[in-house]
């Protein structure tokens, strides 16, 4: 072998060693990709945001008839929002925030969840509640609005105060104005509205309370009661010629 031939000869270098490090880090990425394309992780977090916005939206709504009983109910909305809010935004994220982040993310969470149980509520149940429905949809259309705004990454607060912000400002105003007057005309019972969802047997028990005793109906006359004085001395007395 000449030497213009050692020459033009590629040199092969040794590949360095992967260091621990660097097989840690990939196997923590395949275990993302994984947690990414898990199909039953994507599905709850779906789903949780709705199931919690539906429950705060019904608590809202009826917490004026069972403060008690509504106001647990808000509690597991927001806990099951609060949880979707954590799959979608954290688990399934491909970068994970910093802690401030995490904690502006959440507290958005549970006001764009309050938000949107205002709007869907109100809007439900307006034919119910006339004048609370004409409080709750403009407000949950701002408080949702606004609670986006926070939430997104890609979206600076300032965006609040832009035109985007004073037009759902303009149309909270002018659906208040509106639904105030349809709620005054439509006009709201002391009952709520005639909403009720109480069953037929509760009705009878409000109706009839413990210990009350239905009147008893008047006893017929027994067919073998004696007949009136007159009477006995009519059948009695006979006909003979001569009056007694």
């Amino acid at each position: 072998m000449s030497s213009s031939q050692l020459f033009d000869r590629p040199v092969r270098t040794p590949e360095p060693a992967t260091p621990e490090r660097g097989r840690a880090a990939l196997r923590k990425a395949r275990s993302r990709r994984a947690r990414k394309s898990s199909l039953p992780a994507r599905y709850l977090g779906y789903v949780g945001y709705f199931v919690g916005a539906g429950l705060i939206s019904g608590a809202v709504v009826h917490h004026p008839l069972d403060p008690a009983r509504y106001t647990r109910i808000a509690v597991y909305g927001v806990l099951v929002f609060l949880a979707a809010t954590v799959v979608n935004e954290f688990i399934l994220a491909r970068e994970r925030p910093g802690l401030p982040r995490m904690v502006v993310v959440i507290g958005a969470s549970l006001l764009l969840s309050f938000g949107i149980g205002m709007l869907s509520g109100g809007m439900q149940h307006f034919d119910d509640f006339p004048a609370r429905g004409a409080v709750l949809i403009p407000a949950g259309v701002t408080v949702s609005f606004i609670a986006y705004v926070i939430k997104d990454a890609d979206t600076s607060w300032h965006r609040i105060f832009s035109v985007a912000g004073l037009a759902v400002l303009l149309a909270a105003c002018v659906s208040f104005v509106g639904l105030r007057q349809l709620a005054a005309s439509m006009g709201e019972s002391s009952q709520g509205g005639g909403h009720s969802h109480g069953t037929e047997e509760e009705t009878k028990q409000d109706e009839h309370p413990p210990g009350h005793q239905e009147p008893s109906p008047p006893a017929a006359p027994s067919p073998s009661a004696s007949p009136p004085d007159g009477g006995a001395a009519e059948e009695s007395g006979h006909d003979d010629g001569h009056a007694h």
